[in-house]
């Protein structure tokens, strides 16, 4: 794959500027602070489809609403570092055919802390060959290793990838499970971190956060306040949040597995949830709420719940989405702090996050 030109990158993250500045305009929203992204090796997971011309067989992605046109790759310099230096290594490794029988999918998490987590997805079902093939691939590779197939998983080391991110001084260690979300650009995650800490500041109340996942904001967010509690509907995400929080001494945060629409019926007393059970909601001194929404964004109920609060830190993948929860909450809030996270370079999506306070 041929070498990114980064002379159009400024440019185009202008443009990005522009439009989110045109989307918070109505709100009277300050200048957003701009976080660029590296140009190249930025993305540390990649998903790939074998395509097969002849007796050769190779990495391959499709642009959207293609699925019949590969665009064949040896690398890929938008992946990170350790992917492109992964990337013909296990091309090598599916010449043997234990391990290259029947093989359709090959999906790549890697850290910026340096640790790996391959993914094989296969039309066959696995056996012990492939385990011990597996197993020798792995140890080769430096790898944790993943075989999947229909009704099947097999985990040749770890089945989640380790991180390490400095947030305001500090290093918060992050088991990423395969197959649950996390950031895809390690450098603008921590950035977005280390904003969110700053701007939510030093407090001595308490924070609600809606959509933990991992607990990625949780960690860093904890040490700004007295109590944190967390929610999050993904069983695999709670599991590895749950990880992380005894991972990092962390003891100040409670974290319930719950929608945001159904912690907002707990919290205006709709019905009972049992998941909440010895959880004193009355208890918490709630001050500030942070947001990561799914790019629906927040639906009205929750919206307007986070109207409650004193503070609304909202991280946003997507700036419309972004803009309508704020039409609803403009008369009682207003924009204090707003920033750009380019997290995806050379494509028009963006990551945005703003602090919102009572008027």
């Amino acid at each position: 794959m041929p070498q990114l030109d980064p002379t159009p990158y400024a440019a185009q993250l202008a443009e990005k500027k522009a439009r989110l500045q045109t989307l918070l305009a109505p709100f009277d929203a300050p200048e957003p602070e701009v976080f660029d992204s590296p140009g190249e090796h930025y993305r540390l997971r990649a998903e790939f489809r074998l395509w097969r011309e002849g007796e050769d067989r190779h990495y391959a992605m499709f642009a959207a609403g293609d699925k019949h046109t590969p665009i064949l790759l040896e690398d890929f310099p938008v992946a990170s570092q350790r992917i492109n230096e992964l990337m013909p290594r296990l091309k090598a490794a599916w010449a043997d055919p234990v391990i290259g029988f029947k093989l359709f999918q090959v999906e790549f998490l890697t850290t910026l802390a340096g640790d790996a987590l391959i993914t094989l997805c296969y039309h066959r079902p696995l056996d012990d060959a492939w385990r011990v093939a597996a197993e020798r691939v792995a140890a080769a590779l430096g790898v944790s290793l993943i075989g999947r197939s229909r009704g099947k998983r097999i985990v040749i080391g770890k089945d989640y990838a380790e991180e390490e991110l400095l947030v305001a001084g500090r290093r918060f260690r992050y088991r990423q499970p395969e197959g649950a979300f996390t950031q895809p650009n390690g450098i603008i995650c921590q950035k977005m971190l280390n904003w969110a800490v700053e701007v939510l500041g030093e407090r001595d109340d308490d924070l609600l956060e809606l959509y933990c996942g991992n607990g990625n904001f949780t960690l860093p967010l904890s040490t700004r306040v007295r109590k944190v509690l967390a929610t999050e509907i993904s069983k695999s995400s709670v599991n590895a949040a749950l990880a992380n929080l005894e991972g990092n001494g962390i003891d100040n945060i409670e974290l319930v597995r719950l929608s945001a629409e159904e912690l907002t019926q707990a919290l205006n007393e709709v019905r009972p949830f049992r998941r909440l059970a010895g959880i004193d909601l009355k208890g918490y001194q709630f001050g500030s709420v942070f947001v990561d929404p799914p790019r629906a964004g927040m639906d009205p109920d929750t919206c307007e719940l986070t109207r409650r609060f004193e503070r609304i830190l909202y991280i946003s993948c997507n700036p419309e989405t972004l803009a309508a929860n704020l039409a609803q909450l403009n008369d009682t809030h207003k924009i204090v702090r707003c920033a750009l996270f380019d997290q995806f370079p050379w494509t028009h999506h963006m990551e945005s996050g703003v602090l919102l306070e009572r008027r």
